[in-house]
């Protein structure tokens, strides 16, 4: 039998979370803590340890949370081409990008910076395997992933004067040309 978790720890973790992340679009990565957490969402200290050892871990959950939404449109954009599939990925960066930008311009999440290389880095050989099963892409795979995270990094920070769209599409041109050479 599968015990609900209590409703109490349900609530405690969304306001600590939905605190969290007004700060975090408001004040930055750099300037939050626990202390500033707690006060501003009403709740000890005590509370905010039951469910995360600091703001790291908090972050790090938050940041898990965010990763698993981008596996389900993975999956739900597998059958489409890259260019399209890009663009529907590009949009959830567009939807969420106040998010990513406060990662991007902290100096502290560099763990954020790893996971979201780690699930790039995935994503991407999933398409290299399927094109061809026995070739060794390492280096491409790296390449590929670092230059997609720089674009994610520059386009949730308002760097590029492309639009979403036409970002994602350039990117998704990029990605079938150059993975493309896999299957050669």
């Amino acid at each position: 039998m599968n015990n609900p978790i209590d409703r109490r720890i349900i609530k405690s973790q969304k306001v600590i979370q939905s605190t969290f992340l007004t700060m975090l679009l408001e004040d930055g990565f750099d300037k939050i803590t626990v202390k500033a957490i707690t006060e501003k969402a009403d709740i000890s200290r005590k509370t905010f340890y039951l469910h995360y050892v600091d703001k790291y871990d908090l972050l790090d959950t938050i940041v898990n949370k965010q990763l698993e939404e981008l596996g389900v449109i993975c999956e739900q954009k597998k059958e489409k081409g890259f260019i399209e599939g890009t663009v529907i990925w590009f949009n959830y960066f567009e939807e969420h990008k106040a998010f990513f930008a406060a990662l991007f311009a902290s100096e502290s999440t560099v763990s954020f910076r790893k996971q979201l290389l780690q699930f790039i880095m995935h994503q991407l050989n999933l398409k290299i395997i399927k094109l061809n099963p026995e070739k060794e892409a390492e280096i491409l795979l790296k390449f590929l992933s670092m230059a997609v995270l720089g674009i994610v990094e520059s386009f949730v920070l308002n760097q590029l004067k492309a639009s979403t769209e036409d970002t994602a599409k350039q990117v998704g041109e990029l990605l079938e040309q150059n993975i493309a050479m896999v299957s050669r």
